[in-house]
C-alpha cells in the first residue's frame, strides 16, 4: 500500500490508506456512479468505506440506505466491516442484504397487491418441483419425458426475466411439456396464490410488477423517497428482474437517484444462470451523466500475471475497458505447458505441486481450477496415488456424485447380483413404474425365503404374485443384468459400461433432462468410462473405487484445492494450475454453439477470472489427446493460449505436441515469434525428448511430405487416406475410424 500523504493522515480512519480512485469512489456521493473494480483492486474496502462515509457525514440514516449484495455471507461481512470502521458500534435499521431478502421484506408490506397476505410462505426447490409435477400429472403430461425439475428451470428463467404468464405467447415454451409449459406456468402461479405462497423468483417478480404498475404509483414513490442512497455489489451478475427492480427504485422524476453500482464487466461469468453483462455495459445510457470510476491498481498478483490476464480479456469487444497494474514486482512469467494426454497433464501438475511443497509452499495456497467438473477425476486419481492431500470445493468428489454412484450401482449388480444396497439404489432409476406395492411384494418374499433382492425378483417373476405390468418390468430388468453379466467374458468392461448406460435408459434420462446440471452429469458419466480403461477388469475397478472412498483424506492438514473456474470467483491462491486449455473444452464448445460470440466472450472472461486468482504463479496447460468415452480425440490448444501476450509467458511443450511453438493463428508452420521455445522433459513414453530449437529450425521441421491421397498410419485410429492438407493439420479418412483432423506429427507414412 502507498505511503500516507499529509491529507491522508488527517482523514477519518476509514479513508486512510485508500488510493486516489478508491477515495474518489468513497467521496463521490451525488448522482449515479459506476465503480469498475478489477480483480484484486480492493473494491470491498471501497464499498464499506463509502457506507461508513455516508453515515459519518450525516448524509443519510441507516434506514435510508439500500445496500444490495449477492450472498448472505457478503452482507454479513459488509455489516461487520462497516461496524468496525465506525468504532464497533452496531448499525441498526438499515436495508442491507441480498436481492431476494430485501425484495421479500418489501413484499411483506404490499402482498395484498399481488393476491397474497403478508404471512405468505416462501417454498423451496423441492416444493416447487412437487407442485409443478402435480399440475403436469393433472394435465396428463408425461413426467418421464418432460422432467418436472427441468420444466421448473424454464419457468424460473422466465421469472428471472420478469416475464409473467400473460407476457408470453402460448407457444413460447416450444415443445416443452407437450407444448403446454406457458399454460402450466399460469396454473402454477394461481396455485401458489391459492395457498398464500411464492417461490424465490416471485419475490422480485411480484415487486417489479407492483412498482411498474401505474395503479400503484404511490408505492413506487414511497420507496423512491425512502432510499436516499442505493449501493449494489457485483452489478455485472444481475439478471433482468434484479436490474428492473433497481432501475425502478433509482429513477425518480426523470432523474437518477444517488445510485452506486460496483462491478467488473470482465468478471461477468454467470450468463448460464441469467446474469446479463449488458446491465453494466449500458449503465451510462440508463443513468445519463453517470460518473465512471476505474479501480485498476491490483494488490493481489504480480505484473506478469496481470499482463497475461489483461492481454486475453482485451480481445473481448463488449467491455468498458480497464488495465490492471501493480506496484509489485513482475515475478515469474505465466507458464504454458503442452502435454501429450490427460494422464501426462495430471502427472505434470502433481509433480509440480510436490516440487513446490519441498520448497516450502503450503498446499492450502495451491489450487487446480478446471473448466468442467469431469476434469477433476484424473487429478483426484493422481493425487490419491501420490498421497497429496486435496479437497473438492463447491462440489463433490468424482465418485461421490449422484450420477456416478448410480452408474457404479449398476456395475456392482453386474459384478455381484446379491448386492442389495446397489440394486435398491437403481431399481427404479430411471423411472420404471415400479410402485410401492410391487416393491413391498418383492421385499416380503426376499425376507420370507432369506433371499437377496435379486434372487427374490428372479423367483417372483415366474409366479402370479405381481400384476402383469410390474412383473414384465422386473423380468426385463433381470434379463438385462443377466445379458450384461454374460458379456463380461467377451467384451471390454469399458465397452460394456457404455452399452449398459445406453440400454438401461440411464444416459437417455440425462440427455432428455433440460436442467443446467444435466450436460455436466453426462460428461461425468463419459469420464467414468474413460477412467475405467486404466484397470484390467470390472472387479479391479470396483475394488479401486472402494479403496478410494475408504481412504479419502479427512483430516485438517493443508490440502490442495480442486474446483471449477466458476466456483473460484472471489478467491485467491499463491499458485494456480489451469489445465484443459483446449478448444472445445475451454472455451466450451457447448457454450459457443448455444450462445455464439456472446458465449465465447463469457468463456474469455472466465479465463481472465482464472488467471487473476493467482498471486505469485499461474500455470496453464493443454494436451494434444484426450480419452473421451473410450475414444482418443485429438485436441488443439485453446484460442486463449494464442491470445496470451508473448512477453509475459513462458511456453514449453513435449515433442510432437501441437503448439510447441506459437504463431498468431497457429498457422501452417505451427510456430511463430522470435523467442526460443524449449520442449519439456519426457513425461509420456510416446513423446521423445528433443533439444531446444531455434525458430528457423522449428519452421524447417514443420515441413511435411503429405499430400492428398497419401496413405498414413495413426497409433490410435489406424490406417487412413489424407483427404485435405491445412498446413500442419491433416484431414484423414480412416479405414475404421471415420473422418478425423489430426496433426501431421501424429502419423507416419504407410507403405503399400
Amino acid at each position: 500500500m502507498q505511503a500516507q500523504s499529509p491529507e491522508n493522515m488527517m482523514s477519518p480512519p476509514y479513508l486512510q490508506g485508500l488510493n486516489p480512485p478508491q477515495r474518489e469512489a468513497v467521496e463521490t456521493l451525488d448522482g449515479p456512479v459506476l465503480v469498475l473494480a478489477g480483480a484484486g483492486t480492493g473494491k470491498t474496502r471501497a464499498l464499506t468505506a463509502r457506507l461508513a462515509h455516508i453515515l459519518t457525514t450525516g448524509r443519510a440514516y441507516p434506514n435510508q440506505i439500500l445496500a444490495v449484495t449477492f450472498t448472505n455471507k457478503a452482507a454479513g461481512e459488509m455489516r461487520e466491516r462497516v461496524s468496525a470502521l465506525l468504532g464497533g458500534a452496531p448499525v441498526e435499521g438499515w436495508w442491507l442484504g441480498t436481492f431476494h431478502a430485501l425484495a421479500a421484506r418489501m413484499l411483506r408490506r404490499h402482498a395484498e397487491l399481488v393476491g397474497l397476505t403478508s404471512g405468505f410462505t416462501i417454498i423451496d426447490d423441492d416444493d416447487q418441483v412437487r407442485l409443478l409435477k402435480q399440475l403436469m400429472e393433472a394435465e396428463n403430461i408425461d413426467t418421464k419425458k418432460w422432467a418436472p425439475r427441468a420444466m421448473m428451470g424454464m419457468i424460473s428463467r422466465w421469472k428471472d426475466r420478469a416475464r409473467l404468464p400473460s407476457d408470453l405467447p402460448p407457444h413460447e415454451g416450444g415443445e416443452a411439456a407437450g407444448g403446454k409449459l406457458v399454460q402450466l406456468y399460469g396454473q402454477y402461479q394461481a396455485r401458489l396464490r391459492a395457498v398464500n405462497a411464492c417461490d424465490f423468483g416471485d419475490l422480485l417478480l411480484h415487486m417489479v410488477c407492483i412498482l411498474r404498475d401505474p395503479k400503484h404509483a404511490d408505492v413506487l414513490a414511497e420507496w423512491q423517497r425512502r432510499f436516499r442512497y442505493i449501493m449494489v455489489d457485483e452489478y455485472q451478475d444481475t439478471n433482468i428482474a434484479q436490474y428492473m427492480w433497481l432501475r425502478l427504485l433509482a429513477q425518480r422524476d426523470g432523474a437518477a437517484a444517488n445510485i452506486c453500482c460496483v462491478g467488473d464487466d470482465d468478471q461477468s461469468i454467470y450468463g448460464w444462470r441469467g446474469a446479463e453483462v449488458g446491465n453494466i455495459l449500458r449503465f451510462e445510457q440508463d443513468f445519463p451523466g453517470a460518473k465512471i470510476i476505474r479501480l485498476e491498481q491490483n494488490y493481489r498478483s504480480t505484473g506478469h500475471i496481470l499482463a497475461a490476464a489483461s492481454g486475453v480479456i482485451a480481445h473481448n469487444e463488449d467491455r468498458l475497458g480497464k488495465t490492471l497494474w501493480a506496484d509489485a514486482e513482475d515475478g515469474e512469467k505465466v507458464s504454458v505447458r503442452g502435454l501429450w494426454d490427460g494422464p501426462a497433464e495430471a502427472r505434470f501438475v502433481a509433480e509440480e505441486i510436490e516440487a513446490l511443497q519441498t520448497k516450502g509452499w503450503s498446499l492450502d495456497q495451491i489450487a487446480v481450477l478446471v473448466r468442467a467438473g469431469f476434469q477433476t477425476r484424473e487429478f483426484e486419481e493422481r493425487f490419491n496415488a501420490l498421497g497429496i492431500p486435496h479437497k473438492i470445493v463447491g462440489g463433490q468428489r468424482f465418485y461421490e456424485r449422484a450420477e456416478i454412484r448410480d452408474a457404479l450401482a449398476y456395475l456392482r449388480v453386474i459384478a455381484q447380483p446379491r448386492d442389495d444396497l446397489a440394486l435398491e439404489r437403481i431399481i427404479n432409476v430411471p423411472k420404471r413404474g415400479l410402485g410401492d406395492v410391487a416393491m413391498k411384494t418383492v421385499v416380503t418374499h426376499a425376507r420370507a425365503r432369506n433371499l437377496s433382492l435379486y434372487d427374490a425378483i428372479a423367483d417372483i417373476v415366474e409366479t402370479d404374485e405381481l400384476k402383469p405390468k410390474p412383473r414384465e418390468t422386473f423380468r426385463r430388468l433381470i434379463a438385462d443384468f443377466e445379458r450384461w453379466r454374460g458379456l463380461l467374458a467377451t467384451m471390454a468392461h469399458t465397452e460394456l459400461t457404455a452399452q449398459m448406460l445406453d440400454e438401461s435408459g440411464y444416459m437417455a434420462m440425462w440427455q432428455s433432462d433440460q436442467s443446467p446440471e444435466a450436460p455436466g452429469r453426462i460428461e461425468n458419466l463419459k469420464e467414468l468410462v474413460t477412467g475405467m480403461a486404466d484397470f484390467e477388469s470390472l472387479p479391479d475397478f470396483l475394488e479401486h473405487v472402494s479403496l478410494v472412498m475408504e481412504n479419502q483424506n479427512r483430516n485438517d492438514t493443508p490440502q490442495v484445492t480442486i474446483m471449477t473456474l466458476h466456483g473460484a470467483k472471489g478467491l485467491e491462491f499463491d499458485c494456480v494450475f489451469l489445465p484443459g486449455w483446449e478448444d472445445g473444452l475451454f472455451p466450451s464448445q457447448r457454450s459457443m454453439d448455444e450462445n455464439g460470440l456472446k458465449g465465447l466472450e463469457e468463456e474469455r472472461r472466465l479465463a481472465y477470472v482464472g488467471i487473476t486468482r493467482a498471486r505469485k504463479r499461474a500455470m496453464i496447460s493443454y494436451v494434444s489427446n484426450r480419452l473421451t468415452y473410450g475414444n482418443w480425440v485429438n485436441a488443439l490448444p485453446s484460442r486463449f493460449v494464442d491470445e496470451l501476450p508473448e512477453d509475459h509467458i513462458e511456453i514449453a511443450a513435449q515433442s510432437g505436441v501441437y503448439g510447441s511453438g506459437r504463431s498468431s493463428h497457429w498457422d501452417s508452420s505451427g510456430f511463430g515469434g522470435s523467442s526460443r521455445v524449449s520442449t519439456m522433459a519426457q513425461t509420456s513414453p510416446k513423446a521423445p525428448v528433443v533439444a531446444t530449437q531455434t525458430l528457423a529450425e522449428r519452421q524447417a521441421l514443420s515441413d511435411h511430405p503429405y499430400v492428398r491421397g497419401d496413405r498414413v498410419q495413426h497409433d490410435v485410429f489406424g490406417a487412413g487416406t489424407v483427404v485435405n492438407v491445412d498446413g500442419a493439420k491433416l484431414d484423414i479418412a480412416f479405414d475404421k475410424g471415420g473422418h478425423k483432423r489430426v496433426m501431421d506429427s501424429f502419423v507416419a507414412p504407410l507403405e503399400d
